[in-house]
């Protein structure tokens, strides 16, 4: 007999063989009816994939409400354009077709190019698949067997897949729908008819399992809902997105470019910019320093024996500069993480635990040789600063290291307006064996931050296995932006691998007077200065809060007889710490208002005859319009309180969530 144990607790028993759908007609034709998928004891699974002939389970029969169906549905859709293409392009090899945050892409081998004009045709070939509604059909082969049947079909990229990325599999599971064959594992949507919504996006190149060394594939991308009108709300926001796009607001805005001479990924804050992130990083020394952090400086390369003692030399080999090879054998690297040279400043001199927890901190500049694929703008880049910091403390502080960690990126959020968060905690996966230190000290960490994590009673919290860092669990900020994307940016990492004695042996010397082990906290609210100004242009679309803003106010002149009371009333405002411009140009007011607008200037100071016979200025708000004439002092005053208080104050309503989530550029 099994027993199936539903959400709402309730239970149900069957005598003979039972299939999640028909859990579904049994529990209501109308749940029936919506059913997409089910998940079985936490696995997600096809409808009618047969559920245990005995025992107990826990079922959920998953409908267009769970995000679960939605993955679902477009890993199905992916499936559908594979087809389309097949039909088109007979001489196709297919590679994988995975979901995404956003949608699904599946990778193509094909002779000819692909390119957007083609996207009607493909569409097209879609809907007709879509409409005759067959279904997806899961069968199961023999290892020899699935070899075989896909040398049958043409498919020599699935067959190299099966002998060696599957090398370990005695079966696999293919699916079936029409003329259509395809290796898979699953789930899928009942048939194609469920598909209501879905667009083709954009295409891209790739490389086979991305080796660099094998063929350059085709990656076509899509996305699809279950109604169109999700599917609507979701490209307007790719359309925001798009004129949101820091690459091209950074450009005109004047506040970085890039040089094929410099080289890609290699940033060049302009003037602005450089503004901008020096009152970031003001801000940010600021509440170092109000935190007990003492700041230290660190060269930008080492020897390569740092690095391996540390485990970032070969671990990222791949994702590194190569060495630079010097006189008498010596190697040196371009630094590819702080922490190594923060260590060594640790261990410079013997420490007591009088003097823990040392925090040190640095605005420090690493260096990834980024795949030039993976290259996008500020946000994935090969040289970036981190606001880095290494916490040294006993184990006896670690939870409250761990709070005010946490504590200070909750600040600088809430600095820029990014409230909206979740934190996912990092785990070691077991299976895995790419983590360094024994399994005992990896529970011993994680066991500390789940414990914390919890009583800080952090929103959406959730843990994440196989997401850690290489030496030590870690708790991500995942924060969405103003058009509902996510993004990841602080962390905060406990490190008791790096500490060990099979690592660099960190000691201090404890009231016993005897030696014992440090623990270590790597922790950057930002993440990088690069990336966060990116997603802060995106987010902001160029038009950035008070504080941060570059310029922060604009004197306007009515006519170019009231030039030398402009002037006055600027030096006024720079003697007043703000960051001001003059426009004295002999152009029209409207257009001089139309510019500074442009230019995502928060205020206009603007002084005509009357300003300057009353010494005012008529102020004029990028978000509130006019708001009329106000004695110079008084104006100051207003700007100098929405700078004290950091006042973000939004230009529009948040969007859903339905963008997709990045990863930071950390490791």
């Amino acid at each position: 007999m099994l027993q199936i144990i539903l959400p709402d607790g309730s239970q149900l028993r069957f005598d003979s063989p039972v299939t999640p759908l028909e859990v579904a007609q049994r529990i209501g034709p109308r749940l029936a009816q919506q059913a997409i998928a089910a998940e079985v004891d936490g696995q997600v699974v096809d409808l009618n994939r047969p559920l245990p002939a005995q025992g107990q389970v826990h079922l959920r029969i998953l409908t267009p409400r769970d995000p679960q169906a939605l993955d679902v549905l477009r890993h199905s859709c992916a499936h559908v354009m594979a087809r389309a293409v097949m039909r088109l392009y007979p001489e196709v090899q297919l590679a994988f077709g995975p979901t995404t945050e956003t949608g699904f892409y599946y990778d193509f081998d094909l002779p000819q190019t692909l390119s957007e004009e083609d996207f009607p045709r493909i569409e097209e070939e879609m809907r007709k698949i879509i409409a005759e509604d067959e279904p997806f059909e899961r069968f199961e082969e023999p290892r020899e067997r699935a070899i075989q049947l896909c040398h049958d079909l043409g498919q020599g990229l699935k067959v190299e897949h099966i002998e060696q990325g599957l090398a370990d599999h005695p079966r696999l599971s293919f699916y079936r729908q029409g003329e259509f064959i395809d290796l898979c594992r699953g789930p899928h949507i009942p048939s194609a008819g469920r598909i209501k919504a879905f667009k083709l996006l954009s295409v891209a190149g790739a490389y086979w399992k991305g080796d660099a060394s094998r063929q350059q594939l085709q990656r076509l991308y899509g996305t699809a809902f279950f109604s169109q009108k999700d599917l609507d709300a979701f490209l307007e926001q790719v359309e925001e997105a798009k004129r949101r796009d820091h690459r091209v607001l950074g450009k005109q805005l004047e506040l970085f470019t890039t040089s094929p001479l410099v080289g890609s990924g290699l940033i060049l804050w302009q003037p602005k910019g450089a503004i901008l992130r020096s009152v970031l990083e003001e801000f940010l020394r600021q509440e170092l320093l109000r935190r007990g952090y003492v700041p230290v400086y660190t060269p930008h390369i080492a020897r390569v024996e740092l690095y391996e003692i540390s485990g970032h030399y070969p671990y990222y080999a791949d994702s590194q500069f190569a060495p630079i090879e010097m006189e008498r054998d010596e190697r040196y690297l371009l630094k590819p993480m702080n922490c190594p040279h923060h260590i060594m400043i640790y261990k410079s001199r013997p420490r007591s635990y009088r003097e823990l927890p040392l925090r040190l901190a640095e605005f420090g500049t690493v260096y990834r040789y980024e795949k030039s694929g993976e290259l996008g703008g500020m946000t994935r880049v090969r040289g970036f600063t981190q606001d880095d910091a290494h916490i040294f403390c006993t184990e006896q502080q670690v939870a409250q290291e761990f709070r005010s960690c946490v504590e200070m990126t909750q600040t600088v959020l809430r600095a820029v307006g990014m409230e909206q968060y979740q934190v996912r905690l990092g785990f070691r996966d077991p299976q895995s064996d790419k983590y360094v230190g024994s399994p005992q000290l990896w529970q011993r960490a994680q066991e500390v931050l789940r414990r914390e994590a919890e009583q800080l009673d952090l929103p959406d919290l959730e843990i994440q296995e196989g997401e850690a860092a290489f030496y030590g669990p870690k708790a991500d900020f995942v924060v969405t932006d103003s058009l509902g994307r996510q993004w990841q940016l602080g962390t905060v990492q406990l490190d008791y691998n790096l500490p060990s004695p099979e690592r660099f042996d960190l000691q201090y010397i404890g009231p016993d007077n005897r030696p014992h082990q440090v623990v270590m906290i790597h922790r950057a609210p930002l993440g990088s200065f690069e990336r966060f100004v990116g997603i802060l242009i995106e987010h902001f679309a160029g038009a950035f809060p008070l504080w941060l803003a570059p310029e922060q106010v604009r004197v306007l002149i009515v006519s170019q007889k009231f030039e030398e009371y402009g002037r006055q009333v600027e030096r006024e405002l720079r003697a007043a710490g703000l960051r001001v411009g003059g426009d004295y140009r002999a152009e029209k007011l409207q257009a001089k208002i139309r510019d500074a607008q442009l230019e995502r200037i928060p205020y206009m100071f603007i002084v005509g005859g009357r300003d300057q016979q009353n010494r005012t200025v008529s102020v004029r708000d990028r978000i509130q319009g006019d708001l009329g004439p106000m004695p110079i002092a008084a104006a100051i005053e207003k700007l100098q309180e929405e700078i004290r208080t950091r006042a973000v104050r939004q230009t529009g309503p948040r969007v859903t969530p339905l963008l997709g989530h990045r990863e930071a550029h950390v490791y």
